[in-house]
């Protein structure tokens, strides 16, 4: 049985990942963060959406609270800047709400709707499993976008490298000097492409 102080961890780990990863992508120029790789969600900044999407699906279906997309391809920020500034808000809040759980809560069961409207039970333990899980993988997919579109070795997202103390930037600190040069990249790549055209997908 996975422990409360196991998902403490993974918690921690999740907002450490993110740190590193999100640093890695405000670097990009707005044409490559955009740019389709060929991953599930397109571009880095699909993936990043979709990731950020999922993890405030289930923290609503495990807390009652906060907002409950259905659409699992929707872009819910357009500007990194202001997606970043949501992920270190959604991984605070993973950390504050998985700490809250103790062992006989990890235990039990938890009821909920899937996005088809079907309920579901499983234990609560299985459930944070799960959630840890895709957050890795599809990070795992942001990595790849990383090193494709630079070329070169993206930061590692290794877990032993967390519990070894290795390092992570303050996002925070971090977007406080990027919204200005965000800004001017974006309307230099925008003004390359020429007018925007999107594509929709069914919701799943």
């Amino acid at each position: 049985m996975i422990t409360q102080e196991h998902f403490k961890l993974l918690a921690a780990y999740n907002r450490w990942a993110n740190a590193r990863l999100y640093a890695a992508a405000l670097d990009l120029s707005e044409l490559s963060y955009r740019l389709h790789t060929g991953v599930y969600f397109g571009s880095l900044h699909g993936t990043l959406n979709h990731l950020l999407l999922t993890d405030r699906l289930w923290l609503k279906r495990l807390t009652g609270e906060g907002d409950l997309p259905n659409d699992l391809n929707a872009i819910l920020y357009e500007d990194r800047i202001e997606l970043t500034k949501a992920r270190i808000a959604e991984d605070n809040r993973m950390i504050e709400v998985t700490g809250k759980y103790g062992e006989t809560a990890l235990r039990g069961l938890h009821s909920y709707r899937t996005t088809s409207g079907m309920p579901q039970s499983q234990v609560l333990a299985d459930i944070l499993l799960h959630l840890f899980n895709h957050q890795t993988h599809h990070r795992g997919q942001a990595h790849a976008c990383l090193s494709i579109l630079t070329g070169g070795e993206p930061p590692s997202l290794d877990l032993l490298d967390f519990q070894r103390g290795g390092s992570a930037p303050n996002l925070e600190k971090l977007i406080a000097s990027k919204p200005a040069d965000c800004k001017k990249d974006k309307e230099r790549d925008d003004r390359r492409r020429g007018p925007k055209s999107r594509s929709h997908r069914d919701s799943l």
